[in-house]
């Protein structure tokens, strides 16, 4: 018999139903109508209710039980945070503290005490030895006396001349860019410029490696409070003692208002004043007298007068580093208010 083909090409495999469902009966086939099994809908809302009802049910039936546990998750709660605060404090520091050992630990670590010597204008001169003149100086009108060119050089004089008398010390001169029209040029270094070019007034090869600058101060409270954080940036400790030269008629204000401000000890605390500019006495007690009025209302300088003062004598919106120097007065930095500064001080005993 003859084999019979069925077309030609390869064998094609025979389905006798066509894919899908096959009616028996009727012979015909269709698709299948029904859906694919997917994952049943989860109602988020449905279920936040079935678990409020849970606890509300649990509620009523233990209440103590339940007020207990609430109790015992608030306290954990704060726990935890207080834990994670004071670690990145500490990390906080230990950054500080790690910075300053990798760039050679600090520069004055055998300086004990400071000698801080308060800015009052910017030398504007691009000529030396003409120190003693007033044009050589950028003044505001109330500062335009004959011989107030020389009070400035008497401040940097006497400021070296006590640093030389100590061995311990730092001479920090403060003061930032307070005018405009004098340019970005700050008081300290303006001091420092005159120093350097009057020979350290003879004291060159002691003094001239320990006189820096503080350039930052807006007035004679933050003279201090900066130059005591710039003193711990660059020695790594507080200062034992402070030494500040300024204006006779400024000796209260400094050693009365500032110095309680920032809780330093009486004893610890010397001031040297200079005599105003002659003829600008009475002027200069009559502008101090209200100068104190408004510190004794506000000693941190936050609000009112002394603080737009602030604001006009940083005409160039120089950014304040600190307390990042010193984290230890973080919080006497952020203080404000009538009465002294409650917390802790690194000084206090």
């Amino acid at each position: 018999m003859k084999n019979q083909s069925f077309g030609s090409g390869s064998p094609v495999s025979f389905h006798p139903y066509t894919r899908g469902e096959f009616d028996l009966e009727s012979g015909n086939s269709w698709k299948s109508l029904r859906k694919p099994k997917n994952p049943p809908f989860v109602d988020p809302i449905r279920m936040i209710k079935s678990v409020s009802n849970r606890i509300r049910y649990f509620y009523k039936l233990h209440p103590v039980a339940v007020f207990l546990s609430s109790l015992f998750f608030g306290v954990t709660v704060l726990v935890v945070l207080s834990l994670y605060e004071r670690k990145f404090q500490m990390v906080g520091f230990r950054r500080s503290d790690d910075l300053a050992l990798s760039s050679g630990s600090y520069p004055f670590p055998n300086l004990h005490n400071l000698v801080m010597v308060a800015g009052h204008s910017i030398y504007t001169s691009t000529r030396c030895g003409k120190f003693d003149n007033e044009d050589s100086w950028y003044l505001e009108p109330y500062q335009k006396n004959p011989g107030q060119a020389a009070t400035f050089l008497a401040h940097i004089q006497v400021g070296v001349e006590s640093a030389a008398k100590d061995e311990g010390a730092l001479l920090l001169f403060s003061g930032g860019e307070t005018r405009k029209d004098g340019g970005p040029r700050s008081e300290a270094q303006s001091y420092w410029f005159v120093a350097e070019s009057e020979g350290w007034f003879g004291h060159t090869d002691s003094i001239r490696s320990r006189a820096l600058t503080e350039e930052h101060a807006r007035d004679s409270f933050e003279n201090l409070l900066f130059s005591v954080c710039c003193f711990r940036e660059l020695t790594g400790s507080y200062p034992q003692n402070i030494t500040v030269i300024s204006y006779d008629f400024k000796r209260e204000r400094f050693a009365q208002l500032h110095r309680p401000a920032i809780g330093f000890p009486e004893g610890s605390f010397f001031y040297i004043g200079t005599p105003a500019a002659p003829g600008a006495q009475e002027a200069a007690e009559k502008g101090e007298a209200l100068a104190m009025a408004q510190f004794q209302e506000d000693p941190y300088g936050c609000f009112g007068t002394l603080h737009r003062k602030r604001l006009t004598r940083d005409p160039f919106h120089r950014f304040v580093p600190y307390p990042n120097g010193c984290p230890e007065l973080k919080g006497l930095f952020s203080y404000c208010g009538p009465a002294p500064f409650p917390g802790w001080l690194p000084w206090t005993k």
